[in-house]
């Protein structure tokens, strides 16, 4: 049954063989779970459990720009050391007869279930990067599960294959023809997947930027954006825009007001979770003086609510950590300039250590919960 490109005796190469497939697993594992890891990290700063909110620490200020930018430059080079692996092992995926038996039928349908789920996570994470959303499933909640799926199924499959890979760990002499070459090509080409689009958000690779959605020079007032003011309808500010602030002592402030309160200045990253960040000069004024203000105690959550009619995160809860955090600030200026609309005028939120997508912009209404 077994004919054309499938028949026994098509896959010639010498590589196909369990000690190259020992050595890119580690590589490929190493990556996988780093980018689980800081995905994990990801999501709970996104939406933390109640019993989390109160714990995240505001702290270091570029602490989300380095984990999620590790979680897209693991991501990315998991790819091709993804379909290194799957060569080297492929033609066991065509063993026949397909299953001898009920243990080996299990076993492969494990490997079915592995593979789908770190081809499945890996391209819908790529297409994340550039905010294309081809598939009628929610992306962010699809992802995280198939994150566990496919890291479960990776440490299942491991445990398994243990005796297998225990034998094949260690180099062996003599090294067979071809397979450092070989392992050579796949970590040039790891390499140069990650010096040419890594640049989104280490500084000092920006120059080789090459491949990545994003530059993070690039945009209004020299910042990218994800969401314009044109697709959060906010292009038009009321001209009696004033910003609501409710608590014990509730009161509201004019865009003059505000400018005529202490501003302070900070230098800030925003960091979003397709990978890329750039720093800021921030200024305006600090949340903390605003809610004290207000009479809000110490370790209240603050609730901040968008101009913008609709979107996921046109409602945001803040922590008293970040709230409190002297760095934090409802900003009027970029880079001494008047925020642009599709930064967030009249006023946004900027604060260290969390997702761009918690940086609320076109801010109306902040409430003491």
């Amino acid at each position: 049954m077994r004919r054309g490109p499938l028949r026994e005796g098509t896959f010639r190469s010498r590589l196909h063989e369990p000690r190259t497939a020992v050595v890119l697993g580690r590589w490929l594992g190493a990556a996988v779970l780093l980018c689980f890891l800081t995905g994990l990290l990801s999501h709970v700063l996104q939406q933390p459990p109640g019993w989390v909110a109160g714990l995240l620490p505001s702290r270091p200020v570029n602490g989300y720009r380095v984990t999620q930018g590790l979680h897209v430059i693991s991501g990315t080079a998991a790819i091709p050391l993804l379909g290194a692996k799957l060569w080297t092992v492929y033609p066991r995926l065509f063993e026949w007869p397909p299953a001898r038996s009920v243990a080996h039928l299990l076993e492969r349908l494990g490997i079915a279930v592995l593979v789908a789920a770190m081809l499945l996570e890996l391209f819908t994470g790529l297409l994340n990067t550039v905010q294309w959303y081809p598939w009628p499933f929610p992306f962010r909640q699809t992802h995280f599960w198939l994150g566990w799926l496919a890291t479960g199924g990776l440490l299942v499959h491991v445990g398994a294959k243990a005796p297998l890979i225990a034998a094949h760990w260690r180099r062996v002499r003599p090294e067979l023809a071809g397979r450092r070459a070989f392992l050579g090509v796949v970590a040039a080409s790891v390499a140069a997947v990650t010096v040419t689009t890594a640049g989104q958000t280490v500084p000092w690779l920006r120059a080789l930027d090459l491949f990545a959605p994003r530059r993070p020079d690039i945009g209004p007032q020299g910042l990218p954006v994800n969401r314009t003011a044109a697709q959060a309808g906010t292009t038009t500010v009321p001209a009696d825009w004033r910003l609501q602030v409710d608590g014990p002592h509730p009161y509201s402030l004019s865009l003059h007001e505000l400018a005529e309160l202490p501003q302070y200045e900070h230098d800030l990253p925003i960091s979003c979770v397709e990978g890329w960040s750039a720093s800021a000069r921030w200024s305006g004024v600090r949340l903390r003086d605003l809610l004290d203000r207000a009479g809000a105690p110490a370790d209240a959550t603050v609730r901040v609510t968008s101009l913008e009619a609709d979107g996921p995160y046109r409602v945001m809860d803040m922590p008293a950590g970040y709230a409190r955090d002297p760095l934090t600030l409802l900003a009027l200026r970029v880079n001494g300039e008047v925020l642009a609309a599709d930064h967030g005028f009249p006023a946004r939120i900027v604060a260290p250590n969390r997702p761009g997508v918690l940086q609320t912009k076109w801010v109306q209404r902040m409430e003491v919960l």
